[in-house]
């Protein structure tokens, strides 16, 4: 991968992390640049985001172990297990929005929705959102 797509894919997983980001901003400057194609630079922020939002989940799977029966307290949370105990996977189709996509994918991972399901429901949410930034800045 070259340095334009790693750094690409790193600001893209540190958005997904509880760390700020701004990796549409670097996505859409690099569009407009034309120095990558543009399934290169959808698929390296793409792939990076969801790793981040992975490791997030980890996070949540990892307080389960420890604190299984403990209440979510922060507001965020609360409505991010609402909306997964009403949606399930499919709620984190919702893992790119701010504020609320972080809180999602810890909370699906603390509530132990299933892994795979929500891999792919992860994947396509952020996926299209990238093909969204990118076709704005062609």
């Amino acid at each position: 991968m070259e340095v334009g797509l790693t750094a690409l894919f790193i600001s893209a997983f540190i958005s997904a992390t509880l760390l700020p980001g701004g990796s549409e901003a670097l996505l859409a400057w690099m569009v407009h640049q034309g120095e990558y194609s543009l399934m290169s630079l959808v698929l390296s922020a793409t792939a990076g985001n969801v790793l981040g939002s992975l490791v997030t989940f980890g996070m949540g799977s990892l307080l389960r172990v420890k604190f299984p029966l403990k209440t979510l307290e922060k507001p965020q949370h609360q409505r991010a297990q609402r909306l997964i105990e009403r949606y399930g996977p499919l709620a984190l189709i919702m893992a790119w929005l701010p504020i609320i996509g972080d809180p999602l994918c810890f909370v699906a991972g603390w509530l132990g929705v299933r892994f795979s399901l929500s891999v792919m429901t992860i994947a396509l949410g952020k996926l299209l959102r990238y093909l969204v930034v990118a076709g704005l800045f062609l």
